[in-house]
């Protein structure tokens, strides 16, 4: 028992030694890291940068090259494509003349109805109004607006 109490407390005491060093490492390799990516972070972007407008492209261009060359047929393929992006334009056209006829024919309408509520409201505005206590005439409404 006495022997592993004395390596008990040699252990203690090498712990407390050790750890302000411990401690010490931890906070410069904090720094250290921190420093490192600071220093990279620039540098990693220019790279992305340069690969996207310098490497990507050339990339591209020479993957659409291989895919022309490898293709059996690719004049069918751009004929389709022409004709669906022409169909596709014609009936938008299409539409939009249905919407302009179908708003035309909605505007006429409107106009009508409008017309003729106007034509009502002219034609009641003239029509005599029977006295409601029974001692006064018949007024027509511009005579009620008069003696407003």
């Amino acid at each position: 028992m006495t022997r592993v109490d004395r390596v008990k407390a040699q252990a203690m005491q090498a712990a407390d030694q050790v750890r302000p060093m411990a401690g010490t490492a931890r906070d410069v390799a904090v720094q250290r890291i921190e420093d490192a990516r600071v220093w990279a972070a620039p540098r990693l972007d220019r790279a992305a940068h340069s690969v996207e407008e310098r490497i990507a492209p050339a990339v591209s261009a020479l993957l659409v090259q291989a895919a022309e060359k490898v293709d059996p047929a690719p004049t069918i393929r751009r004929r389709a494509r022409g004709r669906w992006s022409t169909a596709a334009l014609l009936a938008g056209v299409v539409a939009t003349g249905v919407g302009v006829v179908l708003y035309r024919k909605n505007a006429r309408q409107w106009t009508d109805s409008m017309k003729d509520s106007a034509a009502d409201a002219s034609r009641w505005s003239g029509d005599r109004v029977e006295p409601v206590s029974g001692t006064e005439e018949s007024l027509t409404a511009e005579e009620r607006a008069k003696k407003m």
